[in-house]
């Protein structure tokens, strides 16, 4: 039977060498007999097809079962653990270094559950071990001293590596801590066909700040729990929180580990079977220095798993991970359990027997991704789920601040933000909030400041293109050359000698004229011939730099329709190709192997991270002019990845909207909204939406910006942009608004705004045109239920709502399960042609507070009156507890004890309450309980429902009899469904004596509960009584 591999509870003591069972069916004992062993995680239970001699095999030998046999851990006096030896000693049976763990688990809680229950330890007493009093922290473990070293000089090395951001920016300086919630999903049973973004439990804005952590939290909240997973989109700071938490490990700030690596997803490229465990941590893990010792460090490792944390990042969505957890063959799996430091793996199977538990049982993870995609295999192995939570207006302005070191810069700054709305919220996005202060940077005016993403991204482009050009040398006509002026007359005397000499001075000085004249045209010629040659030279290079970004924009669109952020290796790129992509930081350059550290100058733009290999512009200029000839191109296994996921989506979106290589039938397949062979929209990925997004800014856009982007004539261009037009324009009319789900409604109206800045031309306004077309055809009941709402997806959204309004309409929102910020929720709320609205309770009451707070008596009477929530249905104990909240404020008819100016608005309670007529309790038999004394509490503040579902709650008689007391004032029931509750004879007789007093109740449901005759008796007693009654169950 399977030991633990936790430390035995209770003090230490030798258990008895034999011990005796006597089975019933047998009068003679049965001898077993325990092997002791040393107390490491590396001994665990196997189960051997022959029995050694020391040991007893269970059951009797007679019976077909297979033996079953018991290790016992040896007393251990101290916390310690040692590495075990490599061979047995005096005679010991030699352990299987074999994990426990199945392989369908990724964590400790996981295996637990799925194997046999362990057999209880040999102990007189139940004490808690001294090694378990500080669960936050692992006991002291007796390291080597060369290991002690290593580590010391790991964190040393992080402590600097980490330190390098994106444009030259330190994480000690310039980091801002942004928050990570805790996220849940839902548990629904089997299904093989699992999507993470529809599994994740949408909260709102209070609940989301209720659940968040700061980073030292992080690996506190795990509990035991040994795998986590940490989500965010594209730029929200995956991996400068990840860099972060290593900088914080060389602090010491994260006790729990001795060890900590970093492993890139972009390794996976890497094919060859030339790898082994041990060179996967120590020398290809990011942020490693050199090791000295491998086979002692090694060792260490594998002796004590558990405070060992293996990070995954650089994987762009969750497929990867499902890739890697598929089953692997038995051969494999041996193999790898066999001898790990053998190199004759390829880093897929080594990132997969992690994964699997099959290689370090025991260890952290920590998975970083996008939040979108199947992952059925990997929602059944998480048990934590991490999001990071972005920016909030604070922490914008915190970075912005951080950015701008000069004070007349950084207010200037602030102040252009702040004017441009739609641009501040774009900062919700760290990755974005970098871009913004880019063009920030070089503003003149507010006027200048872009006003969609895809203007934001062409000005950074260019920026960029400028950047590689270098500052432009003004173009002037060459400085004047002094001539030689003629030599002023003098009085001259009357003689002839002074007149031949006044002759002489004059013959002189008009040949000196001749001379000098003839040598300023030579010499205007030749700087004229000068500036010929020199802008012929920028015509020729801009012309050169034309033809590369067009080749860049198309591998960027390969990369978005691969769904890559890596070039493939297999492409061909042009030795310019390369140089241009890198030195304009469009392109990043990565070594996937391990470098020896070196120190970084921190230039403008080049701040890069030292030894996982990527390459910033300066660093590779800078060894390319100290003459060394290696560069990191040059090595074997050196990959290009796209530096911005922002920049490779908008460079995608100007091969489709700017090249002619696109033919109409090509660009219109690649429109949004397409329909699958079974008339299904097909899902879009975040890169896809984000090129269609800047295809249709691009279209609308200014010709005259666009001018670097393309090298056709005026009159090509503008008619193949105004083809492209028409096939948008007509593509969208034939569209069925109603055929769209809510996520679809959204792009819609991302698109549109991108369109709506359209460049007007010969009085054609195509993108107004756009935006009528949403404005009259968005659906009037607009729900967003289930679709996250950021801060700029609910500008995109006010802003057709708007226009809305401005053709007569008037519209119904649902926001809840969409995360909407409470910003955001007062800006929707407060349109005038809003007719009601649903969001969560939670955020309505800190709206309906802070409206108060601020004295704006007419919103607040405006978000009191159109707030709804009938039907109603509560799957989170928070629900419930939001529900409590609100029934109490229209009870006492004031927002709080201290409110004062709510009192006339709440005169006659809330409407929202007043109205909801049909309550529905789904938590379900393990949260339900939870949540059922407040639900007792509430519901005699339902005058007006009708409807209340409690099924399968396990509200028990106890739960029966509390819900008899508030049934006395729901005189306005009408369907009651008590079904699945272990409702006993006690319970029913409860609920009987008020069943009776409810003169609408028609439908009753009580099957399966426990009644027997007796509370049928006493049920059927009133029944007489219940005249309106008609189903019964």
């Amino acid at each position: 039977m399977p030991v633990p591999t936790e430390p035995m509870r209770g003090p230490s003591t030798t258990p008895p060498g034999i011990l005796h069972v006597f089975p019933s069916q047998s009068a003679n004992p049965i001898p077993i007999q325990l092997i002791t062993i040393p107390d490491s995680p590396a001994y665990k239970v196997v189960q051997l097809s022959s029995s050694p001699s020391p040991l007893i095999r269970l059951p009797l030998p007679n019976t077909s079962a297979m033996p079953t046999y018991i290790f016992v851990p040896a007393p251990s006096p101290t916390c310690k653990r040692h590495v075990p030896p490599l061979s047995p000693v005096d005679g010991a049976v030699a352990p299987v270094l074999m994990s426990s763990f199945q392989p369908g688990s990724m964590s400790d809680t996981a295996s637990k559950a799925m194997s046999p229950p362990a057999a209880p330890p040999s102990s007189p007493t139940n004490e808690i071990s001294p090694c378990k009093e500080a669960p936050k922290s692992p006991p002291e473990v007796e390291i080597p001293q060369g290991v002690k070293d290593y580590i010391q000089q790991s964190k040393t090395h992080m402590s600097q590596a980490c330190q390098h951001m994106e444009g030259g920016l330190r994480l000690s300086a310039h980091y801002v801590d942004v928050s990570v919630s805790q996220r849940e999903i839902v548990r629904s049973g089997k299904n093989t066909n699992r999507c993470l973004d529809k599994e994740l439990i949408i909260t709102g804005d209070i609940d989301r700040q209720k659940s968040s952590m700061g980073r030292s939290q992080i690996f506190d909240s795990l509990d035991g729990k040994r795998c986590s997973l940490l989500l965010g989109n594209a730029g929200m700071g995956k991996t400068t929180l990840i860099k972060k938490l290593c900088l914080d490990w060389s602090k010491d700030c994260i006790p729990q580990f001795d060890f900590v690596f970093l492993l890139d997803g972009k390794q996976l490229t890497l094919t060859e079977p030339v790898h082994s465990l041990q060179t996967l941590l120590l020398s290809r893990s990011s942020f490693v220095p050199p090791c000295m010792d491998p086979e002692g460090v090694y060792a260490q490792i594998l002796a004590a798993p558990k405070c060992v944390l293996v990070v995954f990042d650089g994987f762009d969505e969750l497929r990867d991970y499902e890739m890697l957890l598929q089953t692997q063959e038995k051969d494999l799996v041996a193999s790898l359990q066999k001898d790990s430091k053998a190199q004759a793996f390829t880093v897929k199977q080594l990132f997969s027997g992690i994964l699997q538990r099959v290689l370090l049982p025991g260890c952290t993870l920590l998975l970083a991704t996008r939040p979108r995609g199947t992952a059925s295999q990997l929602l059944r192995r998480t048990d934590s789920f991490l999001e990071v939570c972005g920016f909030t207006p604070a922490n914008v302005e915190m970075y912005v601040s951080q950015y701008f070191s000069d004070p007349e810069l950084r207010a200037s700054a602030l102040d252009y933000l702040k004017s441009c709305n739609y641009l501040h919220l774009l900062c919700w996005n760290p990755g974005l909030c970098h871009l913004v202060c880019n063009v920030l940077e070089q503003c003149k005016s507010s006027d200048a400041l872009p006003r969609t993403l895809t203007t934001l991204c062409h000005k950074v482009l260019c920026l960029k293109m400028e950047k590689d050009r270098g500052s432009p040398e003004s173009l002037v006509e060459p400085k004047s050359q002094k001539t030689v002026e003629p030599i002023e007359e003098t009085e001259i005397s009357n003689n002839s000698q002074g007149r031949r000499g006044h002759k002489n001075n004059r013959t002189r000085a008009r040949a000196v004229a001749r001379i000098s004249s003839r040598s300023q045209r030579a010499r205007r010629m030749k700087g004229q011939e000068k500036l010929e040659e020199e802008n012929a030279c920028e015509d020729t290079n801009r012309t050169e730099s034309r033809e590369l970004l067009s080749q860049l924009c198309s591998l960027a669109w390969e990369g978005v329709k691969s769904n890559s952020s890596v070039v493939p290796r297999e492409r061909t790129i042009s030795t310019k190709l390369r140089a241009f992509s890198l030195k304009a930081g469009l392109l990043l350059s990565q070594s996937l192997m391990k470098r020896t550290p070196a120190k970084l100058e921190d230039n403008e733009g080049g701040g890069r991270e030292v030894n996982n290999g990527t390459v910033g512009v300066e660093e590779k200029e800078s060894k390319q002019k100290g003459g060394n000839a290696e560069t990191f191109d040059e090595c074997e296994d050196n990959i290009l990845l796209w530096a911005n996921p922002f920049l490779q989506s908008y460079m995608a979106a100007v091969h489709l909207s700017l090249s002619r290589t696109v033919t109409d039938r090509s660009f219109l397949q690649t429109l949004p909204f397409q329909t699958g062979a079974k008339g299904r929209r097909k899902p879009q990925r975040e890169e896809l939406e984000l090129t269609q997004r800047f295809a249709l800014g691009l279209l609308f856009h200014n010709r005259t910006e666009l001018q670097m982007l393309h090298s056709y004539s005026d009159t090509v261009f503008r008619d193949m942009v105004a083809s492209k037009q028409a096939l948008v324009m007509k593509h969208l009319e034939g569209l069925s608004f109603r055929d769209l789900s809510s996520a679809q409604i959204l792009e819609m109206c991302n698109y549109v705004y991108e369109a709506s800045f359209t460049h007007k031309e010969r009085g054609r306004d195509t993108g107004g045109k756009m935006l009528a077309l949403l404005a009259v055809h968005i659906p009037e009941f607009l729900t967003f239920r289930g679709v996250p709402l950021s801060p700029p997806d609910v500008f995109t959204v006010q802003n057709a709502l708007s226009r809305g309004g401005a053709e007569g309409r008037s519209f119904c929102l649902d926001l809840e399960d969409s995360g909407i910020r409470i910003c955001g929720l007062r800006a929707l709320v407060g349109l005038s042609n809003i007719n009601t609205y649903r969001a969560c309770i939670a955020d309505v009451l800190t709206l309906w507070k802070e409206l108060e707070k601020l004295g704006d008596e007419g919103l607040l009477q405006g978000a009191v009156s159109k707030f709804k929530i009938h039907p109603l249905k509560a799957t989170q104990v928070c629900h419930i507890e939001h529900l409590e909240s609100l029934v109490s404020i229209h009870t006492h008819k004031r927002l709080s004890s201290s409110s004062s100016q709510s009192g006339s608005i709440l005169a006659d309670g809330v409407p929202a309450v007043k109205e909801l007529y049909k309550l529905e309790f789904e938590l379900g038999p393990e949260n339900g309980p939870l949540a059922l004394p407040k639900l007792w509490d509430l519901l005699p503040g339902l005058h007006n429902l009708q409807h209340l579902d409690v099924e399968n709650s396990k509200i028990g008689d106890k739960g029966a009899e509390k819900l008899a007391n508030a049934l006395v004032f729901l005189r306005s029931l009408e369907i009651l469904n008590l079904s699945e509750n272990c409702i006993g004879d006690q319970g029913v007789k409860k609920l009987a004596l008020a069943l009776k007093d409810l003169p609408k109740l028609h439908c009753l449901s009580l099957y399966s509960n426990v009644i027997s005759d007796e509370g049928a008796e006493s049920l059927a007693a009133v029944l007489p009584h219940m005249a309106s009654l008609t189903d019964l169950e």
